[in-house]
């Protein structure tokens, strides 16, 4: 188990690819007018590319057309302080072939949101990180706080 310099596990790329298989929230980071933009989505990952299903028009749609991408998802444990993180950088790009639409609209992804949901973004994860923090070290933090209280 690889650790990086504050303790925690560096995941491999399939150990992400589990994980963000199995995460049924997320957040996409955009640039929205110059700014950073946050907004939490829901998504299927579909091999190694990230799949959001939007409204046509909406604010998310437009400002990720083609643009370099953060996708970030997450699991923690706050009783256990257990948890992991993971992120994907990479273009976004709008579906506009009908027969991969299709596809895509067969996908285990039902939207959590009211309203039409028919546009499709797709995220070619490129670059992929992730950090858990293992339970043996947040059960020794937790010891170290006993000892020091």
């Amino acid at each position: 188990m690889k650790l990086d310099s504050s303790g925690l596990q560096v995941l491999s790329r399939e150990e992400c690819f589990a994980l963000l298989a199995a995460a049924p929230i997320g957040r996409i980071v955009f640039t929205d007018r110059a700014l950073p933009a946050v907004q939490p989505v829901n998504f299927h990952l579909d091999g190694r590319t990230i799949v959001i299903r939007t409204a046509t028009g909406s604010k998310l749609a437009a400002a990720t057309r083609h643009a370099v991408v953060a996708f970030e998802a997450d699991e923690f444990d706050t009783e256990l302080r257990t948890g992991w993180s993971v992120t994907a950088v990479g273009q976004a790009c709008e579906v506009t072939d009908p027969a991969e639409i299709d596809r895509l609209a067969a996908l285990p992804l039902t939207t959590w949101a009211p309203g039409s949901r028919d546009h499709f973004i797709v995220v070619a994860a490129e670059q992929v990180s992730g950090r858990r923090i293992p339970a043996e070290r947040s059960m020794l933090m937790a010891a170290r706080r006993r000892v020091r209280a």
